[in-house]
């Protein structure tokens, strides 16, 4: 059995809690994937690296509309590949070798472990680790639908699919969320021909209802969606392409031919490779570890002393800045036991990088109505679209739009949701309001607001709501 002061389970934003606090203590890192966890690798970051050459392919598609004539001649997809991956295998790799070869007091178990006790794991070859704490941020993984057919070398996740050698001429996405809708974009940008299978109705359909429909009726327009059908069956042609069966609950069943599926049905946390149930740490359903505010693992509804989790194998957020957020909030607690940091996921915000883009943050309209129901409060609610501004006029844009939810009485935002054109960027300063309790009223008429710029919207949005501190 071999101590450490500090045991970390992920090399993710697990990585970043070696700080100078633990220089000439000993510490050990245990990874069994790709250096850098899911964001660096197979998430966000290439994600994204995708996403803006996609918009670029868009925008000659867009442009027709406003008199402009200009030619998408073609996608070079390997050098496209080659180019994000080079930069995003050498930050792997070089943050691999600076843990495992450049820090004396750093050790690097590349290898899957499992949990022996509250602070005590096992490796895969037998190395036996105990720690005097323990961080577990082990993030999470992609389901794999129990599909006949799911194990074709033509079936690909989020963490494959980027990666293939050539661009699919059509591809099969199986879900209707973040992943499947992001990947759609870029692979129909790029020109192939996509089709969303979605057992729901509505694409996006955790985000407040009238996005969704708003969203799922833009997708249909550039898209092939078939909504309430599920993947029966796959099965591979001798020509190397997939035959897919998309069944309905009322009978219907369609074939589609393709040359690839990307399986986009969500993801799970790792607690089970890491043996948490075991040794009697508290689940949530899905099998996310239960924590309390100040990021320690709950035991019998009672925190452990020593253990801790972020990420995506505890969040109910499963985004990077919250893992970050969760990583700093963590950090702390482990050098200053007596004055904890409790976490503040109130104003969680989330993107989706997609054509047109959507943003969110707080509460949707239903749970709004139910927060009005329970406290007695009353709501107003205003959608503003982006045409009804200058710089929507300038884009022609007829399906942007911001929509914002409040409290009547005291014009304090309770919610809000924006689809198209740089809404990631958008909605920020309402994240902001959010978080340091500006008002609606407020921040419309505090502040200068850049005329044509398209925050207008915002502005125009915040103008609208129907608040008592407003009139």
């Amino acid at each position: 059995m071999t101590y450490y002061d500090l045991a970390i389970v992920g090399s993710g934003s697990g990585n970043t809690l070696i700080t100078p606090d633990w220089d000439g203590k000993k510490v050990a890192l245990i990874d069994s994937g790709t250096f850098g966890g899911t964001c660096l690798n197979v998430g966000c970051i290439p994600t994204k690296m995708f996403v803006y050459p996609a918009q670029l392919a868009q925008g000659a598609a867009d442009a027709a509309r406003l008199g402009v004539d200009l030619d998408l001649r073609t996608v070079r997809w390997r050098e496209i590949r080659d180019r994000i991956f080079t930069r995003i295998d050498s930050i792997s790799s070089s943050g691999r070798d600076y843990r495992a070869d450049e820090l004396d007091h750093v050790t690097l178990y590349e290898e899957e472990a499992r949990l022996t006790g509250e602070k005590s794991l096992r490796t895969a070859s037998g190395a036996e680790i105990e720690a005097g704490q323990l961080v577990i941020a082990a993030g999470s993984r992609a389901v794999l639908p129990d599909i006949p057919g799911i194990d074709l070398p033509q079936v690909h996740t989020s963490d494959t699919i980027m990666r293939v050698d050539e661009q699919p001429r059509r591809l099969l996405i199986i879900g209707g969320g973040y992943i499947a809708a992001e990947f759609a974009h870029v692979f129909s940008a790029f020109g192939t021909e996509v089709t969303i299978v979605n057992r729901s109705r509505l694409l996006l359909r955790a985000l407040d209802e009238s996005v969704s429909e708003k969203f799922t009726e833009a997708a249909s327009a550039q898209w092939n969606v078939v909504t309430e059908h599920t993947v029966a069956s796959l099965t591979a042609n001798d020509d190397g392409s997939v035959r897919a069966v998309l069944a309905a609950t009322g009978g219907d069943v369609r074939r589609i031919e393709v040359d690839a599926v990307l399986v986009a049905t969500g993801r799970v946390p790792n607690s089970d490779r890491l043996g948490a149930a075991a040794v009697g740490l508290d689940l949530a359903t899905n099998g996310r570890i239960v924590a309390d505010k100040y990021q320690r693992v709950l035991k019998n509804g009672r925190p452990v002393d020593g253990l801790w989790t972020l990420g995506d194998v505890s969040s109910l957020h499963q985004l990077k800045h919250v893992a970050n957020y969760e990583a700093r909030v963590v950090s702390h607690n482990l050098v200053n036991p007596d004055h904890l940091q409790a976490s503040d996921h109130r104003y969680v915000p989330a993107a989706v990088f997609t054509y047109p883009q959507v943003a969110a943050v707080g509460l949707t309209e239903e749970e709004a109505l139910r927060y009005a129901e329970t406290t007695g409060t009353r709501i107003c609610v205003a959608v503003q679209q982006y045409g009804s501004t200058a710089y929507g006029w300038a884009m022609e844009d007829t399906t942007g739009f911001v929509k914002l939810i409040a409290e009547q009485e005291s014009g304090k935002l309770l919610g809000a949701h924006i689809m198209g054109h740089e809404a990631s960027m958008i909605i920020q300063p309402l994240i902001q309001a959010m978080s340091f309790g500006l008002d609606a009223d407020t921040m419309a008429r505090g502040q200068y607001w850049i005329h044509p710029a398209l925050t207008e919207v915002v502005e125009n949005a915040l103008l609208s709501l129907k608040t008592q501190s407003g009139s």
